[in-house]
């Protein structure tokens, strides 16, 4: 079990299949198959993997998740219903995804899908993140459902209507399309209700006044800079560069021509930036140029170009200030109302 509201109790297949229906899966379905492929590739060429590469991979995730021993891990697998070798495979998998060209994966569907095939890309959902991120989107659902009203009969048309849309099913395809999912039209009414109720919830918050009393609190976090930057080999170099800039007047551009250094424009929001990082930045004004930092083996030079309060009507601040709306808000309601579990592989119905 992955999560439970109420009196129910939901599975890995719960998520997995609220994403189908939000026609969100199809990206991480198409990824999966792409690393099957891969896989199979190897085996047809007989390749070997680099065992190197694969223990450090093994090992990062390790380190993210806190997983000292090896003990420490296999309890982790475990809880999760995967076994040691679900997880060397599933790194093994990615290993060869990135290293073999010109994989042309299968082009089946999830609803057609074997049952093996689904219980390995349900650990592949589990090892990648992707479960959990996809059980807390059912349980916001969950959550809102219960904290809201009956959605109206306009709303529960409107996300019927989104569904056949973003599915690119015709309303009298709906009938094959559940069973092959293995499902039925109790179900399909059910997640209706889930998105009605989720949306009506959203709408209820991301007020234009919920925007700018949260971009109040967030102005320098979410400051727009942009730059541009020379990389350069060494120290000595950088500050040549530096000096070619403030006292002779060169551009940042031309210095990187005359120097044959590679060149580049970057945009960055500050809270996507180190602390120290985003103090530099602050303490600089338009035009200045900071100090040179070593980067990996070399150095980088690094002028501001400009700096841009965040406003609401940009696209980019407006999807993270709501974004910092909905988590606080679903944080203390999923909290409320439903129950995480660690949970493990539950196969889809064919």
């Amino acid at each position: 079990m992955v999560c439970a509201c109420a009196n129910q109790e939901y599975s890995a297949r719960d998520p997995i299949e609220a994403a189908i229906f939000r026609g969100e899966l199809d990206a991480q379905w198409k990824k999966f198959l792409h690393r099957i492929a891969a896989e199979s590739r190897a085996d047809e060429l007989d390749l070997d993997f680099d065992e190197t590469a694969v223990s450090a991979a093994m090992e990062a995730f390790r380190y993210e998740h806190d997983l000292i021993t090896a003990e420490e891990t296999e309890v982790w697998l475990e809880n999760r219903g995967l076994t040691f070798d679900d997880f060397s495979e599933y790194f093994t998998r990615q290993y060869y995804a990135s290293t073999i060209a010109d994989i042309v994966p299968d082009q089946a569907e999830y609803n057609s899908a074997s049952s093996d095939l689904r219980e390995l890309f349900v650990a592949e959902l589990i090892l990648s993140g992707e479960l959990d991120r996809m059980t807390s989107e059912l349980m916001r659902r969950l959550a809102a459902r219960c904290a809201e009203e009956d959605p109206t009969p306009e709303a529960i048309t409107a996300e019927e209507r989104s569904f056949f849309e973003s599915n690119r099913v015709k309303p009298g395809q709906l009938a094959n399309w559940l069973k092959k999912l293995g499902r039925d039209s109790k179900w399909f009414n059910e997640m209706l209700v889930l998105e009605a109720a989720y949306r009506r919830r959203c709408d209820s918050l991301l007020t234009a006044q919920a925007r700018q009393r949260e971009l109040a609190m967030l102005r320098l976090p979410l400051m727009r800079v942009e730059t541009e930057v020379i990389e350069l080999e060494s120290r000595d170099a950088a500050r040549e560069a530096l000096f070619c800039v403030r006292e002779d007047g060169m551009s940042m551009e031309k210095v990187a021509i005359e120097g044959r250094y590679p060149y580049r424009r970057v945009d960055l929001v500050l809270e996507d930036i180190g602390t120290d990082a985003q103090q530099r930045f602050l303490s600089v004004s338009s035009g200045d140029i900071l100090e040179p930092t070593a980067r990996g083996d070399g150095f980088e030079l690094c002028r501001i170009i400009k700096k841009i309060e965040p406003q609401t009507d940009d696209p980019n601040i407006k999807s993270r200030i709501d974004q910092r709306i909905l988590d606080r808000h679903f944080s203390e309601l999923t909290s409320r109302y439903t129950h995480r579990r660690l949970g493990g592989i539950s196969p889809s119905a064919e």
